[in-house]
């Protein structure tokens, strides 16, 4: 058989757990086993001590459902090593309270809970939090320089869709000690792949484009075992494992990633084509549009544009409001990445938590609206689109 490195990522969805079982079953059963027996005290404390892999107790993770989820995850982003949590957000504080304790940087856009994370609650833990604008990234090697030992970034960013260059910003830390974490949610693995371009850690939500089917919440950690180990207490003291159903259902999940980012691939640029030609539409937000400022970039470090844009309706907040509350196939909700569509306004969902006037800054108008395109028939979108802007 072919090594797992040389198959391709529709091939390791499917096959990247190497766990069997008994009876024949392709996929690993749901073991909501809370803790497993041995037949001896020694094989007990070799899996205890690390000196043999084995189930123990499953809000340690030692459970054969998340062991089987892990592997498949790691596979996508060719990390060594993947552990996967209750939610991207439990990810992600695991990760900054392990190795962002000396200091963090923030560039650019984020998810709004991140965004409060690092601005109001890891100060209060004596964490240094740093949270600069894409454009301003200049400042990015005085910041290292006094100190902050763990870069962060969204890319694509949560809402505008600004694309960050990895490689770039991955090279300015490591040249100064730092580690870097990437946010792929918006990417997913199909379009992007931050550890091949010199990342550190790969976080993802994934409620989003990983589970696809809006029934489900999990967060991912990808990343070398070196870095990673250091973060296996912290899951495990925080609470924030991942139970043994919804590893069973992401894995699932999982098996048609690949094919559903790509035709949400094609049906999201549609979709922006439309609406760059309409004239109800001041503005779009999205890397696969040629006049987008990341084009480029886009093209230099992902396999494929995704599926979330943004658009600026003509007017105020009050006016896309109006939009988003006619539309019929989009549904009005937060989150992202599933089969449906969704639509959101950032100011009343995702980013309400900001301050008006960091908002601004940040480019996040009312007249912003966010949009998911799932897989639906990009034509029948469309169509929604235009008579809600009729």
């Amino acid at each position: 058989m072919s090594d797992k490195h040389s198959q391709s990522m529709a091939t390791r969805a499917i096959h990247g757990s190497s766990g069997k079982d008994a009876h024949g079953s392709p996929h690993t059963p749901i073991y909501n086993t809370t803790t497993f027996a041995f037949s001896s005290t020694a094989d007990l404390l070799d899996v205890v001590d690390g000196r043999k892999p084995g189930s123990l107790y499953t809000r340690y993770g030692l459970n054969p459902s998340i062991f089987a989820l892990e592997e498949t995850l790691a596979g996508l982003e060719n990390a060594e090593m993947a552990w996967a949590f209750c939610s991207g957000m439990a990810a992600e504080t695991a990760l900054f309270l392990t190795h962002g304790r000396e200091g963090i940087v923030c560039i650019g856009d984020a998810y709004g809970g991140t965004l409060e994370l690092l601005a109001s609650q890891l100060p209060l833990l004596g964490i240094p939090t740093q949270l600069i604008l894409g454009s301003e990234i200049g400042r990015l090697d005085e910041l290292l320089a006094a100190g902050a030992k763990l870069v962060f970034f969204e890319t694509p960013t949560n809402p505008t869709l600004e694309l960050l260059d990895i490689q770039a910003i991955c090279a300015k830390a490591h040249a100064h000690g730092a580690m870097v974490v990437v946010d792929n949610t918006f990417a997913s693995p199909v379009n992007q792949r931050p550890l091949e371009l010199g990342a550190d850690f790969v976080v993802h939500s994934a409620t989003k484009y990983l589970g696809g089917h809006s029934d489900l919440t999990a967060g991912v950690l990808m990343g070398s075992k070196e870095l990673l180990m250091p973060v296996w207490n912290w899951r495990k003291n925080l609470g924030s494992m991942i139970s043994p159903e919804v590893a069973s259902l992401l894995s699932r999940s999982l098996r048609t990633v690949v094919i559903r980012v790509q035709q949400q691939n094609i049906s999201a640029q549609a979709v922006a084509e439309a609406m760059a030609r309409h004239p109800k539409i001041a503005r779009v937000y999205y890397p696969g549009l040629p006049d987008f400022p990341g084009y480029e970039l886009a093209k230099k470090q992902m396999h494929g544009f995704g599926g979330m844009l943004s658009i600026d309706v003509k007017g105020n907040g009050v006016d896309a409001t109006r939009v988003a509350d006619r539309l019929h196939l989009f549904a009005l909700a937060p989150s992202l990445g599933g089969a449906e569509s969704l639509v959101t306004q950032p100011c009343t969902t995702t980013h309400h938590g900001l301050a008006p006037e960091e908002r601004t800054r940040r480019g996040i108008s009312g007249a912003m609206l966010r949009l998911s395109v799932g897989l639906e028939d990009s034509a029948d979108l469309i169509a929604d689109l235009e008579q809600a802007l009729a």
